[in-house]
């Protein structure tokens, strides 16, 4: 051994991120796909140890999803080290023997107004921030969305005019406690309208899971529609799926 190791690991770290992310994905952990997708990272070899080069990895995540995840942090670093490992048994030359998840450093021209204006009250939103099992990871106009398809439809729906909010936390008090957060609730003509978007990497649950997810809206007289995540790859493509929902929502209003 020297002290100038193989690059082989250092030049396939991104493989071995995305093949975990892949793994992670198959096993439902939404958690450890979030962290993986939206992370940067920074591979650094660290000494010899046993004939074995030894590498430290650390992965700098938004800080609105480092936030979500806080509470378990060592939870989140230990699952994708152990991963990661196993991914490392073509490489018996080298170990990864740390992993470290911490916030992505970043500061724009108004950070100090922006903080000023939190500290007010001013810009807060009532979107949910609590760790779950299906993390919002991607920020934005300061509000959150678990795919890019959502951001899509969140810009279409923003630029035909209608009244919506995305991504909000309903909750059901009583005995029977329940809490959501659906992706969309458009409110135009009196008529209510949740819709959800299905078929991306985060929304992996069944047709039964998805319908007792909403119940308790459509219970209540919210109308419930589902489109898929292909129909909103591009903005185009979003705007027309946008548009077909405001037309539900006509066809609705006029049946009454």
């Amino acid at each position: 051994m020297t002290s100038n190791p193989s690059r082989k690991l250092i030049n396939d770290i991104e493989a071995l991120l995305a093949t975990s992310a892949r793994l992670f994905a198959s096993e439902g952990c939404l958690r450890e796909v979030a962290i993986l997708a939206n992370a940067e990272y920074s591979i650094v070899w660290c000494r010899e140890e046993f004939y074995q080069n030894i590498y430290h990895l650390y992965l700098q995540v938004p800080d609105c999803l480092y936030s979500q995840i806080y509470d378990d942090i060592e939870g989140c670093e230990n699952l994708i080290l152990e991963k990661a490992r196993i991914l490392l048994k073509p490489y018996p030359d080298d170990d990864l023997a740390y992993l470290s998840i911490s916030p992505i450093l970043s500061a724009d021209e108004e950070w100090r107004e922006k903080s000023k204006n939190w500290v007010t009250g001013k810009g807060v939103n009532n979107q949910g921030r609590v760790r779950s099992d299906n993390i919002p990871s991607r920020t934005v106009d300061g509000l959150l969305f678990r795919s890019q398809n959502e951001v899509l439809f969140y810009k279409a729906l923003k630029s035909l005019g209608v009244s919506f909010a995305p991504l909000p936390v309903f909750i059901r008090g009583g005995e029977k406690y329940r809490r959501i957060e659906p992706d969309f609730v458009i409110v135009k003509n009196g008529v209510v309208l949740v819709v959800e978007v299905d078929g991306d990497t985060v929304h992996n649950e069944t047709p039964a899971e998805a319908h007792d997810r909403t119940t308790m809206l459509a219970h209540e007289g919210v109308h419930i529609e589902r489109i898929r995540a292909s129909e909103c790859q591009t903005p185009d493509q979003a705007v027309a799926c946008a548009k077909r929902m405001l037309q539900v929502i006509d066809k609705i209003k006029s049946s009454r």
